[in-house]
């Protein structure tokens, strides 16, 4: 009878140590199961952080505005500032890029209409991203009579002037968006301030169009 005794208390005993390993092993996953769930939300925090700040942009100026100076760079390396054509009016166009279809025909038109812009007392200046090399190579090209200057990115990414005159914005192609120059015309007048602004062009007749704003001023 004793022995049987001996038999039922070790059964017991292995009963309950197994018990305590269980538990002590579902305590353990469940702690470890909690710090891979605060973990993981310290990256999630950080990505929204990033896009708040991602992307920014000037405002367009309105007209009766005083349009803002700048000093750029030309094709050739010559700077040019808005102030250097006080007492003149001033056609400044804003376009995404050289050599492209829709700028080239632009530039045409301008080029035309250039001996009557003069008549009129103003000047006609062309501002993209593009490069030096690039501005001299497009107006060798299309015999452009006007100066083309000299916008590139910053550091940052953004070209500082055009993003003062509020056409660096976000646009989308085939899904995509970025950042890019939307193509405006400002006519600013003798004293520097805004006449008339075009949106959004579109370059069919837009020339003849400026043209005609311009003669409105006198």
């Amino acid at each position: 009878m004793k022995k049987v005794v001996k038999k039922t208390m070790s059964k017991k005993t292995i009963v309950k140590k197994t018990a305590v390993k269980k538990t002590a092993v579902k305590k353990t996953v469940a702690k470890k199961t909690a710090v891979k769930k605060t973990v993981t939300k310290k990256p999630v925090a950080k990505k929204t952080s990033v896009k708040k700040t991602s992307v920014a942009s000037g405002a367009l100026i309105e007209p009766k505005k005083l349009a803002p100076n700048f000093t750029l760079v030309d094709g050739a390396g010559v700077s040019h500032s808005l102030a250097d054509y006080a007492g003149s009016a001033v056609i400044l166009y804003f376009y995404p890029r050289d050599n492209t279809p829709g700028c080239t025909q632009e530039a045409c038109q301008f080029r035309d209409l250039h001996a009557a812009v003069k008549k009129r007392n103003g000047v006609v200046l062309g501002i993209s991203p593009d490069s030096q090399s690039s501005h001299a190579s497009f107006a060798k090209k299309f015999n452009l009579p006007f100066v083309l200057l000299v916008d590139e990115p910053a550091a940052s990414g953004t070209p500082a002037v055009s993003n003062a005159y509020g056409v660096w914005q976000e646009k989308s192609m085939y899904g995509k968006s970025y950042m890019g120059i939307v193509r405006t015309t400002y006519l600013i007048g003798a004293d520097r301030k805004v006449v008339k602004r075009w949106d959004k062009v579109s370059v069919t007749d837009h020339g003849a169009e400026v043209l005609a704003a311009l003669g409105e001023i006198g």
